[in-house]
């Protein structure tokens, strides 16, 4: 791990420049801009690839050296004194969804080439090395798996499966990286001496609490379902209300049975129903099938475990009553994940000492950091987005606050880098 010392005194007046980086926000907001306000800008496109460049031209304008790993991820590296060590991270990544803003994933990589640039100004070496990173489509939007390039980078999932993933016209990973001139060599993952993240919160509570910081204590488990209900299509007038076996009725009774799961164990659940689909959602035939999607989140494996039980007795239930089968099969886990508590304490010590307000919160999204944490010590900042919304083109959030959080990152950073004077 990178050397930790405490920073001089005469770093503790040190800031970024914070109308910089909402520049640098809005200028790659250009790229791949909608017409209300928000950016579309999907995994591995050609305008993902212009938005790289960007990036690249950015940190090499900074004097860091750049490489790019074979899934795309791209390490932008301001030299240390001591390179042997391991480096201290941070970024996120540039790709949106269809309908996305401008911060989500930008604000923590431009956040990070921030504190480079910073450092440069005020003349600063720090003893680690420091790396700034975009990792490959961690939006999923394009190519499933999410946080595909992290993912690939502590070993979740092999490289060859990785590039092999297609999106809905067939083009796999491999060929979109490719065609943008982002496929590099392969190479294993480097030791991290440690991970930072800047974000976005995505949701209302920071806002709701008017807190400027969010010191992120871990990330909620997440488990996803497939669940299929099968009753039995039937014509919608002569069938007797008593004789049906509609799937569409006990799917929305599941719907309920959902919500209360999370409602039962608040405040760290999360339970909910996204997507459904009606067969043969026609009018007047009463649904033999629903398909529908089930995500379960909690903050520890034992009531994410718990909560999984009960929704497996609550399809059993609903099935029973209603004299038709319900089949759940589970797509996707991700165990919780506590960060650091040297770094969160760093993060929340750092923000009372700049003066923010702070309080401690627990991400409900997925984020690169949480498969970060499998591989070295890391910690999260959050700050407020206007009304909590997220991957929507009207997400918003406060120039001074992205600066706050960018201020917070910088001084974490050079606590785990460590200086040289």
């Amino acid at each position: 791990m990178a050397i930790a010392t405490t920073n001089p005194t005469h770093l503790t007046s040190l800031r970024v420049n914070g109308a910089r980086l909402w520049k640098s926000l809005m200028d790659l907001a250009q790229i791949g801009a909608t017409q209300k306000g928000g950016v579309c800008r999907l995994a591995l496109t050609e305008l993902d690839g212009r938005g790289r460049d960007l990036f690249v031209q950015w940190a090499r304008e900074a004097g860091c050296s750049v490489r790019v790993d074979a899934i795309g991820n791209i390490f932008a590296r301001r030299a240390g004194r001591d390179n042997d060590l391991p480096p201290v991270m941070t970024g996120s990544h540039i790709d949106t969804q269809p309908t996305g803003g401008k911060f989500d994933g930008n604000y923590g990589v431009l956040a990070g080439l921030e504190v480079v640039r910073s450092l440069n100004e005020a003349g600063i070496e720090t003893e680690a090395p420091l790396e700034v990173v975009v990792w490959t489509n961690e939006e999923g939007s394009r190519f499933v798996p999410v946080m595909m390039g992290s993912g690939v980078f502590v070993g979740a999932f092999t490289l060859e499966h990785a590039l092999a993933q297609r999106d809905a016209q067939g083009v796999s990973v491999g060929e979109a990286l490719a065609a943008i001139g982002y496929g590099g060599a392969e190479s294993p993952a480097l030791p991290v001496g440690a991970y930072f993240e800047a974000h976005i919160e995505q949701g209302p509570v920071l806002e709701a609490n008017d807190r400027v910081i969010g010191v992120v204590l871990g990330a909620l488990g997440q488990r996803w379902y497939d669940v299929e209900v099968q009753g039995m299509e039937a014509h919608a007038g002569p069938t007797p209300m008593a004789l049906r076996r509609d799937a569409l009725l006990a799917a929305s009774e599941l719907v309920a049975e959902v919500n209360s799961i999370a409602l039962e164990r608040a405040p760290h659940a999360r339970a909910t129903v996204g997507s459904l689909e009606v067969f043969p959602n026609s009018r007047n035939v009463i649904p033999g099938r629903v398909r529908m999607s089930v995500d379960l989140r909690a903050a520890d494996g034992a009531m994410l475990l718990d909560m999984d039980a009960a929704l497996r007795l609550a399809c059993e239930r609903v099935s029973l009553a209603r004299g038709l089968t319900i089949g759940v099969q589970e797509v996707v886990y991700f165990s919780p994940q506590l960060f650091a508590p040297k770094l969160v304490d760093g993060i929340r010590s750092t923000a009372a000492e700049l003066g923010y307000s702070a309080m401690d919160v627990i991400s409900g999204a997925g984020h690169d950091a949480v498969y970060l944490a499998r591989l070295a010590p890391t910690a999260m900042v959050f700050v407020p987005c206007a009304d909590g919304i997220s991957h929507n083109e009207i997400e918003d959030a406060r120039p001074e606050h992205l600066e706050a959080g960018c201020n917070v990152l910088l001084l974490a950073m050079l606590r785990s880098a460590g200086v040289t004077a």
